[in-house]
């Protein structure tokens, strides 16, 4: 009898543990669609660029996107991230010293 206990509190164990693991991947796919998306004219005016420079940034694969009817979608993510990796500081030489 006392097997059987400890067989059913295990089982609730494992069934508990699988809960919260169900939930958590619930929650991970959840968040994947939580992300921030705007469309092609909102990334020219955001960035001040042009059509055709956007086009570039696919064409070379810089800017990942997504395409729906014709109509051009980016991670708001993926744009910081590029933006971001083209950060530049430069130290700016007065008179010739540091």
């Amino acid at each position: 009898m006392t097997e059987l206990i400890d067989l059913v509190l295990k089982l609730s164990q494992d069934l508990q543990q699988i809960k919260f693991q169900l939930q958590q991947f619930q929650k991970s796919r959840l968040e994947r669609f939580t992300e921030v998306w705007i469309d092609g004219q909102d990334v020219m005016q955001t960035l001040h660029i042009s059509k055709r420079t956007l086009q570039s940034l696919r064409d070379e694969g810089t800017l990942p996107f997504s395409r729906i009817n014709g109509k051009f979608y980016y991670k708001l993510s993926d744009i910081e991230q590029l933006l971001e990796s083209n950060y530049s500081h430069l130290n700016k030489k007065s008179n010739g010293s540091k």
